[in-house]
């Protein structure tokens, strides 16, 4: 039996949009579930608000979501990229790297799902933990995450393994927390000690700023110490 040929292109629909904190993509976790204190919504899109196209969703502690680098579309690729982890210099093949710049530049997320919530005027929402997602970044396919067949606790690591999240102590003066609420100060200590600088960069009298939930957050590292120097309102 002679195989049918397959279409070389396919149209994908976009049903949903996430909301976070990040306007833009710096500060965004490197990975998925490293913040679990980091709160999204996802909002689907007019066709696809229908209640019945989650029943039984709610029974699944976490989700794969598939979704678009919306912020690095090309039309071209390169078979190599400098991954930021091995201080941008060192390349290596495309598909051994989560690099955003791919030939269909999608991404794969494991979130924890909190809640459904069903809303009037936009069906049913879901509320989600530890995205690493911008801000508006449009979602291809939401599936469950399935513990039995997902889960491969000896897989693996390749070049991550020496490149492996080391935290930073976050020192900030208390007034400047005092007007943040609870639950997004939760989260953007999570960020903030997850070292949201390129890995490139290591001058300690460098002040960065990282938008982040309606803030403009300042700062400054030297060693394995983060200082906040200043929270504004943007």
């Amino acid at each position: 039996m002679t195989a049918q040929p397959s279409n070389e292109a396919m149209t994908l629909k976009v049903i949903a949009h996430i909301h976070t904190a990040f306007p833009t993509k710096f500060g965004i976790p490197r990975q998925s579930g490293l913040v679990d204190s980091l709160r999204g919504e996802i909002l689907f899109t007019p066709e696809y608000r229908n209640a019945d196209a989650v029943r039984g969703l709610e029974d699944f502690s976490h989700l794969w979501l598939i979704w678009q680098f919306s912020g690095a579309v090309r039309d071209s690729w390169s078979p190599t990229v400098r991954p930021p982890r091995l201080g941008g210099n060192t390349r290596m093949g495309v598909f051994a790297t989560r690099s955003p710049f791919r030939p269909n530049p999608l991404g794969l997320s494991s979130v924890r799902l909190e809640t459904i919530e069903f809303r009037p005027e936009a069906g049913p929402v879901l509320i989600v933990r530890g995205a690493d997602l911008m801000d508006g970044t449009p979602i291809y396919d939401i599936k469950p995450y399935l513990p039995y067949a997902d889960c491969h606790p000896d897989a693996a690591g390749g070049f991550t393994v020496q490149t492996q999240q080391h935290r930073l102590r976050v020192e900030c003066p208390e007034p400047l927390w005092s007007g943040i609420p609870a639950d997004q100060r939760e989260g953007l200590i999570g960020v903030l000690e997850q070292d949201p600088r390129p890995s490139y960069q290591h001058d300690p009298g460098r002040v960065y700023g990282m938008a982040f939930g309606g803030l403009e957050v300042h700062f400054t590292v030297e060693d394995d110490v983060l200082t906040v120097t200043g929270i504004d309102c943007r």
